[in-house]
């Protein structure tokens, strides 16, 4: 029998906000265990809990990009569990009324897009960080996440497959950046999924038993995670059983899922209203002055880059891939008309100088304008490319205080106008390769590129690339 994967994600995003969903606490990462607590985030008797206002303009700001409902009165509510890094023994969340429904985002999936459609999202708090070592008698508990405020995006059972699981986190990482909502950091934990899996034969209309693999921070833990998951399943309903309703744990070592516990259902969790929150009341006017602030989505910037600048597809894509070289080539456009040239610069030199120096573009050494004459250098047929990139580009990041013109002219890198000069190269090489002449003249149109090649070893690439060729041709004949 032939299966289809049914997935829904619930995609747990961690806010950029400067202290944590309901305190004053910090939430900066990295910090020493249990050093960023208060009373309030370990939930001491009499401590109440005061919203913050930065995490419900950024639920309305991912509410309005995915098209979503705002409610204009949300509310909040306990989900009551225990566990040892859930030191209130609830998590404040948002269960009867969140603060947006529906919604839906597009995907590039193998080439193709496909829309997942949004069930709703709703703000909550992060619970803390539990340790187990194998080797330790001792599980330890780091509470420095505890209250962390999450925005938790929930899809509706629209995804089939893992690679398009990949595909939506990817767009989602892309759009919280752009946002500027969240870093989407998934290895520091920012973001991360909870995966619904459940299979049913190819053509039926009903859903099979889900079975949730919690917590996966990582896409090629995702895409395993998943992979193994239906072939369990698989396994089991064609050896006649039944699959049993679970949460699991995914081992990224052994690449096997497991069982935690029962999935729980709704009513497991006893949720009631929170008593210390008031309802949360927003305006039209309030929702209009949050969208008005609201950045270009990604989307909107990559058609941009195709339709104004008319950049490829492939380029449009590289670019716009995260916010920070989307941005900084919309800056460098402004200073020059040559956007393929602009794109390719990026693409190729500026954003790997950031990636090998592990620095943001914001620290780029040279300016826009600095950029703008080299690039007008190549263009106008002034310095060769092949010099441009591999000599003139890392000179003036060596020497970022002088023109890209007097390094070029210092260093005898400029491009020789002189026909006498270019002349002289190419008899040369005609001479120095008679063999090759006489190949050439007997069909072998392709040597054109020997003789190109030759000519630029001995100019030392000073030569104008179609003038040589043009000078090549004619003495060939």
């Amino acid at each position: 029998m032939t299966y289809e994967t049914v997935i829904g994600l619930e995609i747990h995003v961690q806010l950029s906000t400067q202290s944590k969903a309901f305190c004053g606490d910090s939430i900066e990462f990295g910090n020493a265990p249990n050093t960023q607590v208060s009373a309030i985030s370990l939930g001491h008797p009499g401590t109440l809990p005061r919203l913050n206002k930065e995490q419900l303009n950024y639920a309305v700001r991912l509410a309005l990009a995915l098209g979503s409902k705002v409610n204009l009165r949300n509310t909040f509510d306990r989900k009551n569990y225990f566990y040892a890094d859930l030191p209130k023994g609830y998590q404040i969340t948002q269960d009867a009324h969140p603060v947006c429904v529906g919604g839906e985002i597009e995907v590039m999936v193998e080439g193709k897009p496909k829309t997942i459609r949004i069930h709703h999202v709703h703000m909550e708090e992060d619970a803390g960080k539990s340790m187990h070592d194998s080797d330790d008698p001792y599980s330890y508990i780091d509470l420095n996440r505890a209250g962390t405020p999450l925005l938790e995006i929930v899809t509706e059972p629209d995804l089939r497959s893992a690679a398009e699981v990949d595909a939506l986190m990817t767009a989602m990482r892309q759009l919280v950046r752009y946002l500027n909502i969240s870093d989407g950091n998934m290895q520091e934990g920012s973001m991360r999924c909870d995966c619904n899996v459940s299979i049913r034969p190819l053509g039926a209309d009903y859903y099979g038993n889900r079975c949730e693999i919690k917590n996966l921070n990582s896409m090629r833990y995702a895409r395993k995670a998943i992979q193994y998951e239906v072939q369990r399943q698989q396994k089991i309903v064609e050896a006649g059983g039944t699959v049993e309703q679970q949460t699991l744990n995914f081992d990224p070592v052994t690449g096997v899922t497991s069982p935690l516990r029962s999935k729980e259902d709704a009513h497991d969790y006893r949720y009631f209203p929170e008593p210390d929150l008031p309802p949360v009341v927003l305006t039209e006017q309030q929702v209009a002055n949050i969208k008005k602030e609201m950045p270009a989505l990604p989307w909107e910037v990559r058609q941009q880059l195709v339709a104004e600048f008319q950049l490829s597809d492939y380029n449009a894509d590289v670019l716009t891939a995260e916010p920070e070289p989307a941005h900084f080539f919309l800056a460098l456009v402004k200073a020059t008309n040559s956007y393929d040239a602009a794109a390719n610069l990026m693409i190729n030199k500026i954003m790997p100088w950031a990636k090998e120096e592990g620095k943001t573009l914001a620290e780029f050494p040279l300016s826009n304008k600095q950029l703008a004459a080299f690039i007008a250098l190549i263009e106008d047929g002034k310095v060769s490319n092949s010099i441009a990139y591999q000599e003139l580009f890392p000179a003036m990041l060596g020497t970022p205080d002088q023109s890209a013109a007097s390094l070029a002219q210092s260093n005898n890198w400029l491009q020789s106008d002189d026909e006498d000069e270019m002349g002289s190269w190419v008899e040369s090489v005609v001479a120095a390769f008679p063999d090759k002449v006489k190949a050439y003249q007997s069909g072998k149109k392709g040597l054109i590129g020997f003789f190109m090649g030759e000519v630029m070893k001995i100019s030392q690439g000073k030569a104008d690339p179609k003038k040589v060729n043009q000078l090549l041709r004619e003495r060939l004949g």
